[in-house]
């Protein structure tokens, strides 16, 4: 066994054991994500992205390790929880082949992730159930503080949901999708009340255009699939954004990077791919 991890427990912070295997991790946001144990007390056995403050501990770990560790959290916010005390249990080879089992960034035709999710009304659903459709994503989340971040690309997809809506047989050939990059805060009925904000207070609208959350693990996948990047910093999230038109067979079809892109250009694309 392999000790990584020398930092002391904090005194005010609750402690949990867990123990699982390590199926990706990001330098970039300091997290492993875990197919971790059953934690008594705390949550049922899940896939999920944790923090991991200890950067040693993150350089040396792996995708394919098995670790122990303790999950701290503290006290005056539960939402705030990070491994501590990591122990690598069994190890890959270092010198073999590299395997990346995180997603690549998806090329165009390629079928994206089919996580769940959870709409603003707290259903269940996948991104395989709008097969048939011209689907448009994004991501962003409630208290973005950035006009000219999450405020402006929710206004944009409010642009492009009001023109799609002017055409009646392409707008049940379409579905946009807003998903949150901060799912312990932006619950469904957050969700809902944001997107109802962007739709007049129109409930009929939510069937075309959906707020979504997932699971913190399954939103990392979803992020490197699309080649997103995002890492929390207090009650903000720091991300690069990106929207994706897929295709009516769910595959991808044209990917726009940052918020440099014109609505009506988005528009033009989704209309065509709708048509196709």
């Amino acid at each position: 066994m392999l000790f990584l991890s020398g930092c002391k427990h904090t005194p005010q912070s609750k402690h949990y054991p867990i123990s699982g295997k390590v199926l990706g991790k990001s330098i970039l946001t300091q997290e492993i994500t875990l197919d971790g144990s059953d934690v008594p007390g705390f949550m049922a056995a899940m896939t999920m992205a944790y923090k991991l403050p200890d950067v040693a501990a993150l350089e040396e770990i792996q995708p394919g390790d098995r670790i122990s560790a303790q999950i701290a959290i503290d006290p005056a916010n539960p939402s705030h929880f990070w491994l501590e005390s990591v122990v690598i249990t069994a190890e890959v080879l270092r010198n073999a082949p590299s395997v990346h089992l995180t997603p690549h960034e998806l090329l165009t035709g390629e079928a994206v992730p089919d996580v769940d999710m959870v709409d603003q009304d707290n259903r269940t659903f996948h991104l395989r159930d709008d097969k048939g459709k011209a689907v448009l994503i994004t991501f962003i989340y409630t208290r973005c503080p950035m006009p000219d971040f999450c405020p402006r690309i929710s206004s944009n997809f409010s642009h492009i949901h009001d023109a799609l809506k002017q055409n009646p047989s392409l707008y049940g050939h379409t579905q946009l999708v807003s998903i949150t990059l901060d799912p312990i805060y932006d619950t469904p009925a957050v969700m809902r009340k944001y997107g109802l904000a962007y739709l007049d207070g129109s409930v009929d609208d939510l069937r075309s255009w959906t707020f979504a959350s997932t699971s913190t693990g399954d939103l990392q996948a979803l992020a490197s699939a699309f080649g997103l990047e995002y890492f929390a910093d207090g009650n903000q999230i720091n991300h690069s954004m990106s929207t994706v038109l897929l295709s009516k067979d769910g595959r991808v079809a044209q990917v726009w990077k940052g918020n440099d892109w014109r609505w009506e250009d988005i528009l033009t694309a989704t209309e065509y791919a709708a048509q196709k």
